[in-house]
């Protein structure tokens, strides 16, 4: 029992000192809003999304804080561009060679220079391009970037969904 008090008391206080000042993410109004962290490299999200692209074999598992970082850059959903990622190429595991292009940018035909290029590029650009002009949900983004898909939408909710609730294993010597 001494074991488990010490467990919760060990968890709760690491959410505190995680925490950091938080911000609520108002532009994609049908993803449920998120908490930010200040400091991606001690974000319980890094954690959270590395796992769940572990899960799924994916090459984009090593850049779970890249993920984050752009969104906070970017002021996105944390989970919106993974979930395109597994929308459009299975988390990235079926790409054009050498594309490094896990979103389906430019109908597959388009080449970044890294994994990191491409997070960075396609978060900027659904910032800039997307949000600011006026697609602030999931179904507006979708009229966008897969017309005319009637599907492509509810798949980015559905990773989206899996995506927040993943667990993050702790592993503490007691």
């Amino acid at each position: 029992m001494r074991k488990i008090i010490t467990f919760l008391a060990l968890i709760i206080i690491s959410l505190f000192i995680t925490a950091g000042k938080v911000s609520a993410d108002p532009y994609v109004a049908d993803a449920s809003a998120t908490l930010k962290s200040t400091q991606a490299g001690s974000d319980y999200r890094v954690g959270i999304l590395r796992k769940y692209l572990e899960s799924h074999n994916s090459p984009l598992t090593d850049y779970a804080d890249e993920f984050i970082f752009y969104a906070d850059k970017y002021n996105l959903d944390w989970r919106l561009v993974p979930a395109i990622s597994g929308v459009e190429s299975t988390f990235g595991k079926r790409i054009p060679l050498n594309s490094f292009n896990a979103y389906g940018w430019a109908n597959g035909e388009y080449r970044f220079t890294s994994w990191e290029n491409s997070i960075e590029i396609v978060s900027k650009t659904l910032r800039e391009k997307y949000l600011n002009k006026g697609a602030v949900t999931i179904n507006q983004i979708a009229r966008r970037y897969a017309p005319p898909s009637s599907t492509w939408a509810g798949k980015v909710r559905f990773f989206m969904r899996k995506i927040e609730p993943f667990p993050v294993a702790f592993s503490l010597e007691v």
